[in-house]
């Protein structure tokens, strides 16, 4: 018997190694990760860089707490803020700890309760974000739920105006509802909620815990849009395999979050903080960048010329390297197919299977990761 909570459903592989693109198994298979450890490993598995930072803080200090100045945090903060066009930064250990802060950060500083979520998003586990969080199955048996949210439906603008007025604290949202089933929210809905935040006083909280740190091909998904948000969270991708968090917000909130009014024991422990140094520097690089946007391009261009035939390929979908195919079943037994078949890929939902390859993919490998979908799902067609 584990003494493990069965907490989650696993899968039949169990790593032994990893680098690059690749995973490799104890049953001595290799595997094509689309995955990137849930949007984690953008640079891949085990990036020299990444790990060269991670050793040398090794080799200074492991932890001291926020007692102490830790000049790394300023390094990182130094690098993250400038690439949102935002001001301060205050570092965590994971996405719902981050969404945590963002909350209690926009309650502070407005004197507000109300925030507005969306049906199907997804913000964390902990209990402020579960129940910022749009989806019953997440809630189920946890009991009663903080009663300051309200959700509206995503892409609906008339529907975030009838709810929104001069108590609304915060409109919280993905810019591309990840758990939710990939669906990317549109220009007009953003700059609509933007206007309705700056119309009635409320602040604009952007989740970019998958989407951020290159994902979509920018550094922030939001700046496909031109936002100017308030507040962003971050994780996942910051750390590349490190547990990190954060949360992004304007000078204007400094002295709502000053001494003693929120903490952490772990966050922007040092070998994090190092690993995200390392990690920016390579992904906030424009050069890297228009190279994930064009393999980002090739990617779905060939999702669709491949399988838009398919009868069972309902929809494709996405931004950058974070792209969605909605299927007419459940994606389980798929997903297992594809396993058997060597690449790793998650679901969306119970019906999209979710592409979140790292950004350091190449060709080649997107090539052949292409090449098993196509096979896959046209022996299910």
């Amino acid at each position: 018997m584990s003494n493990l909570f069965p907490t989650y459903s696993r899968w039949e592989i169990e790593p032994e190694w990893a680098e690059g693109s690749y995973l490799y198994g104890k049953d001595g298979k290799k595997y094509l990760d689309f995955t990137s450890g849930i949007g984690v490993n953008n640079l891949g598995h085990r990036p020299k860089v990444v790990q060269e930072a991670i050793q040398e803080q090794l080799d200074k200090f492991w932890h001291v707490s926020n007692l102490f100045p830790v000049e790394l945090q300023e390094i990182a903060a130094g690098k993250l803020a400038p690439a949102a066009g935002m001001d301060l930064v205050f570092f965590c250990n994971s996405g719902a700890e981050a969404n945590e802060a963002a909350i209690k950060l926009a309650r502070k500083a407005t004197g507000r309760k109300k925030i507005i979520t969306f049906n199907q998003s997804f913000h964390g586990r902990t209990y402020a974000t579960m129940s910022a969080t749009g989806q019953d199955k997440i809630k189920k048996g946890f009991g009663p739920m903080l009663e300051t949210f309200t959700y509206v439906p995503f892409n609906d603008l008339k529907a975030l105006e009838s709810e929104m007025n001069d108590e609304v604290a915060a409109v919280m949202l993905e810019v591309i509802q990840g758990e939710g089933g990939i669906f990317p929210a549109t220009e007009e809905f953003l700059h609509g909620i933007e206007a309705l935040c700056k119309q009635h006083g409320s602040l604009l909280i952007l989740d970019e815990i998958q989407t951020g740190i290159g994902r979509t091909g920018k550094p922030f998904a939001f700046q496909h849009f031109d936002l100017k948000p308030d507040i962003v969270s971050v994780a996942k991708g910051l750390g590349n395999g490190l547990p990190i968090g954060a949360i992004i917000g304007r000078k204007e909130l400094k002295d709502v979050f000053g001494p003693g009014s929120h903490g952490t024991t772990f966050g922007g422990n040092p070998l994090s903080v190092a690993s995200s140094i390392a990690t920016m520097n390579m992904i906030f690089d424009e050069e890297f960048l228009t190279e994930v946007n064009k393999k980002a391009e090739f990617l779905k261009i060939n999702l669709k010329k491949n399988l838009s035939s398919l009868t069972n390929v309902k929809d494709i979908r996405g931004l950058g390297f974070m792209i969605g195919i909605e299927v007419t079943e459940g994606v389980s037994e798929i997903l297992k197919s594809l396993r058997i078949s060597g690449i790793i890929v998650l679901s969306a939902g119970e019906n999209v299977v979710r592409l979140l390859p790292p950004l350091t993919a190449t060709i080649e490998e997107i090539r052949t990761g292409i090449e098993i979908i196509t096979n896959v799902l046209s022996e299910r067609n």
